[in-house]
């Protein structure tokens, strides 16, 4: 073995006992925020029953302008002892063509919420539909708004 293929077979073992680097997850590309605003925010009428609710914690949902990547932690709360069905949950970019980041979230997504420690999104305001469903086929939904600094 060569001097340099030696080299590189020791960076290597050093490096595979170390820990990877977190790397953020892409949850909006720059060319689907560069789409034109959505005109429709796709809220229907209210039903008689209360349907789950969807809650903001992190980022803070007051409107505060926030670096990415961040923390996305979505709550569900359901009522009257329901439970949130994670296969309903339907997350939508508000965009013309609408985008759907369901499956960019899938394994973020739980009964209980959504949590996504490093979400990479560029610059902007962004419009984000959340839609889930409860064990007795009652729908919530809410629309959250990001602002990300350059």
């Amino acid at each position: 073995m060569g001097k340099l293929s030696l080299t590189i077979a020791i960076a290597g073992a050093l490096c595979a006992g170390a820990p990877a680097a977190s790397a953020a997850e892409l949850l909006i590309t720059a060319a689907e925020a560069a789409r034109p605003a959505s005109a429709d925010l796709g809220f229907a009428t209210r039903g008689l029953t209360r349907g789950p609710r969807i809650e903001q914690l992190s980022p803070d949902p007051r409107g505060k302008s926030i670096k990415s990547p961040f923390s996305l932690e979505i709550r569900f709360r359901a009522h009257n002892e329901m439970r949130i069905d994670p296969n309903s949950v339907k997350v939508t970019y508000l965009k013309s063509p609408s985008v759907d980041l369901t499956p960019r979230l899938k394994g973020h997504i739980t009964a209980g919420g959504i949590d996504m420690s490093d979400a990479e999104v560029p610059p902007g305001t962004h419009l984000i539909r959340i839609e889930v469903v409860d064990t007795d086929g009652r729908k919530g939904s809410s629309i959250i708004k990001l602002s990300v600094l350059p």
